[in-house]
């Protein structure tokens, strides 16, 4: 997780939602990636989307289900239904996403019927590092548009 939450803070630097993502596979780092909402000008670059996607590049096969993701915030449900569609059979977040989560928060993808029969999901895992990521990003932000 400490590798996720020093990859959000690279995307914090560059004006994105400081999201982290780590894909991990036979204990090796497969992929690693922050939003690219604002660089791209796509809703879709969320960093679990960019390390799903690198991932299954990478290892030439979009069944990832030996892989374990780190995030530092619950997923949306976009990047829920991608794990999902992935197969990773782990999933670890940091900060419960009350506004958008589609794991447990917004909608209970977590428990939904298409999850990998042995899916683990680990949440609250360095909690407060990451809310604090997300806590001061927009405090700053709304300081900038007022200021």
């Amino acid at each position: 997780m400490a590798l996720a939450i020093e990859t959000a803070k690279a995307g914090a630097v560059r004006g994105e939602v400081p999201i982290g993502a780590v894909l991990v596979c036979d204990d090796k780092i497969i992929a690693r990636a922050h939003n690219l909402k604002e660089t791209l000008a796509d809703p879709t670059a969320h960093a679990e989307i960019l390390v799903i996607r690198e991932g299954a590049e990478k290892l030439g096969r979009w069944r990832l289900d030996d892989c374990q993701l780190y995030v530092t915030a619950e997923p949306c449900v976009m990047c829920m239904g991608a794990v999902i569609q992935a197969r990773i059979p782990m999933l670890v977040y940091g900060a419960t996403e009350k506004k958008y989560g589609g794991v447990e928060s917004t909608a209970s993808l977590g428990h939904h019927p298409m999850l990998p029969k042995q899916m683990e999901i680990y949440a609250g895992i360095c909690e407060a590092a990451c809310e604090e990521l997300l806590t001061t990003f927009f405090e700053n932000l709304r300081t900038a548009e007022n200021g």
